[in-house]
């Protein structure tokens, strides 16, 4: 009985590698020892109405709704063209609100340098350096 059940046992381990159920793992759930630097592309703003509303993109978004939610203390994102969300964080642990910092931003098109952090498909980026993009064409009175 012990026989067939360690047999069924190790058949279970084996079909959960096989279809790529999760394992735990130290290495899977750390985050990387040497994160890049990198530089990207965005639209400063809260995060709520690119979740919510579709329609709104880092060029076309409504830039007093923006303004409110931001002023309201909803969390900041850069929003990439291609819709990729980054979440300013700073670069010291324990973290330091990046809030204040990024609200002379909201609304803007700016380029960000900084060191790249990801895990489980959210990004966060500890930013180095910010400047405005002002060549970049935004529609910002959108509903």
């Amino acid at each position: 009985m012990k026989f067939i059940s360690r047999i069924c046992l190790l058949v279970c381990v084996a079909a959960g590698l096989a279809f790529g159920l999760p394992q735990d793992s130290k290495t899977a759930s750390s985050p990387s020892a040497n994160p890049p630097m990198v530089t990207i592309e965005g639209l400063v703003r809260d995060i709520a109405c690119p979740i919510e509303n579709s329609a709104a993109t880092a060029t076309n978004f409504n830039l007093q709704c923006a303004l409110d939610c931001a002023k309201r203390g909803s969390p900041l994102i850069i929003l990439t063209k291609a819709g990729r969300m980054y979440f300013p964080i700073s670069s010291s642990m324990p973290d330091v609100d990046q809030h204040q910092k990024l609200m002379p931003y909201i609304g803007k098109y700016v380029q960000v340098t900084g060191t790249l952090y990801e895990r489980g498909g959210t990004r966060a980026i500890a930013i180095s350096q910010i400047k405005i993009l002002k060549n970049v064409h935004l529609n910002s009175n959108a509903q």
